[in-house]
């Protein structure tokens, strides 16, 4: 056996590798029909912290407070600001009774710490749901919070929405961070459905007080500057107690990065906490970057030495097909069908975006929020 033909069954394995993922894992939230849920109108807390954000709570804070629901109140933030947030939160809480302010100076302990911020203002919260988003996000509709609350039950102790990013015409970088989004979203969705939830994003997660407390809060990553979401999702997470909630009502949209320096500063930090997921989790998720990166490698090595080419060509388009469905269902429940006819090439751009994170991640640390 020669290494082309070694090469060749490597290739076969990590195809099947990849279609695994694609229809058995992805395929549980993509083929999977959305639940009707019962809505009741529970008392809920929005939170929303916010560092320097005074702009983007005027534009944005409205529609928070233009929601189609009963009984919420809006607990405001200011974690340490150095511009007119906290004055601009003055102002919508004298015209507002449902919103609370916290009021966060920096502590020498929790310097600059994000989830020092969030932990004051979960505990004066007073209702027991809490429902998170960020300063510069937006709900779609009115009934954000109808729909993401509608999926608490006695079981259900968190619920995992979907936060886009607003689309840009004519922007390939706006295409490569809604497809990251996109597929993350997939991927996280599809893992809460099979029993295994690792992450969320904290532009459209809720949990209860209760579950927060009883996890001891974000002690147990307090230490690491990112992660108030994932990171937590990850710890208290399991089959019983998650949902996920991707009603087009239930979406969040926020300004996406608009240079590829600052997106891949965003990024740094994201990976720097997966770096503390549970062992199965970074294992499942390293398989499938490690196969996806290894399928083209070998596609294209395969393809240029004319080895086997009908095999492999019957292998490519086995892969791509498999691709295409998984993602594609993702994608229009999601809202993201546009990004579907670029797939191959947003694959390879992201995929090289990652790895460069990964190397650049070894030689230094990314800084802190804000």
């Amino acid at each position: 056996m020669n290494i082309l033909e070694i090469v060749c069954y490597i290739f076969a394995g990590v195809v099947s590798i990849q279609v695994m993922f694609y229809l058995f894992v992805f395929g549980k939230f993509a083929f999977s029909k959305e639940k009707k849920q019962t809505k009741e109108n529970l008392p809920v807390s929005v939170i929303i912290c916010a560092k320097n954000e005074a702009t983007n709570l005027r534009a944005f804070l409205p529609y928070i407070l233009n929601q189609d629901y009963a009984s919420y109140q809006i607990v405001l933030i200011n974690d340490a600001s150095i511009d007119d947030t906290l004055e601009v939160m003055e102002d919508f809480a004298n015209t507002n009774d449902s919103i609370k302010i916290v009021n966060v100076k920096n502590n020498e302990a929790f310097w600059a710490n994000k989830k020092y911020a969030l932990t004051l203002g979960i505990k004066a919260a007073k209702h027991n749901i809490l429902l998170f988003t960020d300063a510069d996000c937006k709900p779609v509709s009115k009934h954000w919070i109808s729909d993401m609350v509608s999926h608490f039950n006695n079981n259900k102790s968190i619920v995992l929405g979907y936060g886009a990013y607003s689309k840009v015409k004519n922007s390939i970088l706006n295409k490569l961070v809604r497809f990251e989004t996109l597929l993350t979203a997939t991927q996280y969705m599809a893992f809460a459905k099979l029993g295994i939830p690792y992450m969320g994003v904290g532009r459209n997660l809720a949990y209860t007080k209760d579950a927060f407390f009883k996890a001891n809060g974000f002690m147990g990553h307090m230490h690491i500057r990112s992660g108030d979401d994932d990171l937590f999702v990850n710890q208290v997470g399991n089959s019983k107690n998650t949902a996920i909630c991707v009603t087009k009502e239930s979406f969040t949209t926020s300004n996406p990065k608009t240079t590829f320096a600052s997106w891949i500063k965003q990024k740094r930090r994201h990976i720097t906490a997966a770096n503390h997921y549970k062992k199965a989790h970074k294992f499942l998720l390293g398989l499938f970057y490690i196969s996806q990166l290894l399928f083209w490698i070998l596609s294209i090595t395969l393809i240029v030495s004319q080895s086997f080419i009908n095999v492999v060509v019957a292998l490519i388009a086995l892969r791509f097909i498999a691709q295409f469905l998984s993602i594609g269902f993702s994608a229009k429940k999601l809202n993201e069908q546009d990004l579907i006819f670029l797939l191959p090439i947003l694959e390879l751009f992201l995929i090289g975006s990652q790895l460069t994170i990964f190397i650049i991640n070894l030689f230094s640390k990314p800084t802190h929020w804000k």
